[in-house]
């Protein structure tokens, strides 16, 4: 017969808050609250730094270049192609406040994940879609993710996105720092015809 003492009871408490403590530390882990940072490339920087503002939780997003072989590239040189630099956007987020899993849900609902080296109306490597991943964590989260959308059977085209160790961030040039802020006309006037708002509708349906 089993004897349930006061003993075996402080013990049975003492080992619940043992393992409920690991539980949590792995928890917090996967996504630890307070500062942090994502970087993403998704075409035109300009568009992806108004995405990922409009995110709750996200105190900035800086313009610039990441994945190339040059050092502190020049807008010039990027968007020519010959440096292997991605337009990308360094995303600043208190993860206390929207997760990783949020950013990348954002991501990939506001690119063309279907279409190699190229974003809309502008082609070339250096407007391939990225998810730059830092850590092992952020690395298993977007694998899963992308692996979630094919097997959503969504799309009759392989997913070419590309997720990529981080590299060196290169912010860009200050006049493209919140540039659908600073120039709302020739900024609306530019993705209106470049058709990212229209090819995204036709990918993700209507927002």
């Amino acid at each position: 017969m089993n004897v349930v003492t006061p003993m075996r009871i402080c013990a049975v408490l003492a080992l619940s808050i043992i393992l409920g403590g690991s539980l949590a530390a792995v928890s917090r882990a996967a996504d630890a609250p307070g500062p942090a940072k994502a970087f993403f490339a998704g075409g035109c920087f300009w568009c992806m730094e108004e995405v990922f503002e409009k995110v709750p939780g996200v105190s900035s997003v800086t313009s610039g270049y990441m994945g190339g072989r040059v050092e502190n590239p020049s807008y010039e040189q990027v968007s020519g192609g010959a440096t292997g630099h991605a337009e990308a956007v360094e995303v600043l987020y208190d993860s206390a406040k929207v997760s990783y899993a949020k950013l990348l849900d954002a991501f990939w609902h506001n690119v063309d994940p279907v279409t190699p080296n190229a974003q809309f109306c502008d082609h070339g490597s250096q407007y391939r879609a990225v998810i730059f991943y830092q850590t092992e964590e952020q690395k298993r989260l977007a694998e899963a993710s992308k692996q979630t959308l094919e097997q959503s059977k969504r799309f009759a085209q392989p997913i070419v996105t590309e997720l990529v160790m981080a590299a060196q961030f290169y912010p860009a040039e200050d006049y493209h720092q919140d540039f659908y802020k600073k120039n709302p006309i020739r900024y609306k006037f530019y993705k209106y015809n470049c058709g990212r708002a229209q090819r995204l509708e036709e990918l993700w349906g209507a927002s």
